[in-house]
């Protein structure tokens, strides 16, 4: 990877570029993860005999496990050394991989997938706080963040293009295998080429802050996960909502009183980073949302086959790498980040209006393809001032815990979106097939307009979702572009 020479320090490690290529590789796999076993699922499920109702756990599993120990991931990065955590989180996650990958029933696959998110959750903070500390000049740092932005947003849909290749043409079973030799590849280049300050084996970790905040994101993660099968006034889904929010509750007082707190509250009190974490979470509601009806919709309306659901969503992933590398990271030193997040959500919610108007013969090129070139680059534009500008100014201690409250918002509102927004699809398509079913020769026209139906009124939702995810950027972000802070500062300034 070769980048322009831009006047950095002369002290500055000349390999780091070759680092952020690791860093992005180990990132990425952590990311399509979460999705690249979605279109695997129905082979799956067939092979190893898993019932419906259990089926969703081979994702849930997943982003519970990684959402809800991203905290202290992050935390246990700050104290034993980012590197050291990287590699085994990276060696941990390979582990998980191959189990999973050899799985002979569905428990076995839902531990190994479990597994992969704990593991996840220690790399993903230490990759993100490692990249922090190795670009600090603005330019480069922009740069940096630009190519750790595509990846972010782009991961899940390079996923659904992997799991579609791998399951048609060789095994479900591969989309678990295919994290080893990446694994292999990212911890080579760990050794060779990361560099850390050490932890401090002196401090102590938080045990009262990682139960009651890990417990409290569990909870509600796991309530959103059980509300579609069982409805939102459940018993189990409304005694785990209380519980969560309880426990989020008293995390927050416990943080206040801790010694060494597991989550420090100065870094979500500040205005800028709280409203890139809300930004984040809720962007990705509607970017989940997004893939899991799309992802129907292709095969289950348009009957495509794997690999052609999976390679339709090119044209989304192609715009998210052009909207950060290409357009962010070159504006990122020149305009506030909220010039670029706050566009970027309204390009995104456009690309969801056009997505309302599907019908069951709706054609890919003149209905999906310009609402996925719209999604990706308003996603795009998007993430990358949200990581740059989350992360920006944190004192080297506590960078880990920084960039694993980025995660978290990131992971936890993928989960919310899925569960919220398949719960409304699927009322609504229930009401619409009740109201329109009166004759029985009809009964198959109508579930397929139905399930269209369902999708189309999700996604108003995921439209207004992205609209408030611009309004809450573009009222709480109120930092200058780099430019006008010293230039011994990386950090932009308030705007009064």
């Amino acid at each position: 990877m070769t980048v322009p020479h831009t006047g950095e320090d002369v002290g500055a490690d000349p390999r780091r570029w070759w680092a952020l290529v690791v860093i992005a590789l180990a990132q990425l796999m952590v990311v399509l993860d979460a999705t690249i076993v979605n279109i695997a699922l129905p082979s799956a499920q067939s092979d190893l005999h898993i019932s419906d109702g259990d089926r969703q756990w081979v994702v849930t599993a997943y982003t519970l496990a990684f959402g809800g120990l991203l905290l202290l991931g992050g935390r246990i990065a700050d104290l034993v050394g980012r590197k050291r955590t990287f590699v085994i989180g990276l060696i941990g996650f390979a582990a998980a991989s191959a189990l999973g990958g050899a799985a002979t029933g569905s428990a076995m696959l839902f531990g190994a997938r479990a597994l992969q998110g704990a593991f996840a959750a220690l790399l993903a903070p230490s990759a993100l706080s490692l990249l922090t500390t190795t670009f600090t000049d603005p330019k480069e740092r922009g740069k940096a963040f630009g190519i750790y932005g595509a990846l972010a947003g782009s991961g899940s849909a390079i996923g659904f293009i992997a799991g579609g290749l791998l399951t048609e043409y060789l095994d479900w079973r591969w989309c678990l295998y295919v994290n080893i030799p990446i694994a292999v590849l990212a911890v080579a280049g760990a050794f060779a080429l990361l560099h850390d300050r050490p932890g401090r084996p002196g401090a102590r970790l938080d045990v009262p802050g990682a139960v009651l905040g890990c417990g409290g994101l569990v909870a509600i993660v796991y309530g959103f996960s059980e509300a579609q099968p069982r409805g939102w006034t459940d018993p189990l889904v409304l005694g785990l909502f209380a519980a969560g929010i309880a426990l989020l509750v008293a995390f927050v007082w416990w943080q206040a009183r801790a010694h060494q707190p597991l989550l420090p509250l100065h870094i979500v009190k500040d205005r800028n980073r709280a409203g890139c974490f809300l930004t984040m979470g809720l962007a990705v509601i509607g970017l989940f949302g997004l893939f899991l009806f799309l992802t129907y919709y292709l095969q289950g309306v348009l009957g495509y086959s794997p690999v052609k659901a999976g390679l339709s969503f090119l044209p989304l992933t192609a715009a998210i790498i052009v909207g950060s590398t290409q357009i962010s990271a070159r504006l990122m030193n020149r305009l506030a980040p909220r010039m670029l997040m706050v566009p970027g959500m309204v390009l995104a919610s456009a690309g969801m209006v056009l997505l309302t108007r599907l019908e069951v013969g709706s054609s890919y090129a003149s209905h999906l393809l310009p609402a996925m070139l719209l999604m990706g680059l308003g996603m795009g534009l998007t993430f990358m001032p949200v990581f740059a500008t989350a992360t920006a100014g944190v004192a080297p201690h506590d960078a880990g815990v920084t960039s694993a409250t980025v995660n978290t918002a990131q992971q936890v509102g993928g989960s919310i979106g899925t569960a919220l927004l398949n719960t409304i699809a699927t009322t609504s398509s229930a009401a619409y097939i009740t109201a329109h079913l009166r004759h029985p020769s009809r009964k198959e026209s109508v579930t397929q307009e139905g399930i269209v139906h369902g999708y189309t009124v999700a996604i108003w939702w995921a439209a207004g979702i992205m609209l408030l995810a611009a309004l809450i950027a573009g009222l709480m972000v109120t930092v200058r572009a780099p430019r006008h802070a010293p230039a011994q500062h990386s950090v932009p300034e308030s705007v009064p």
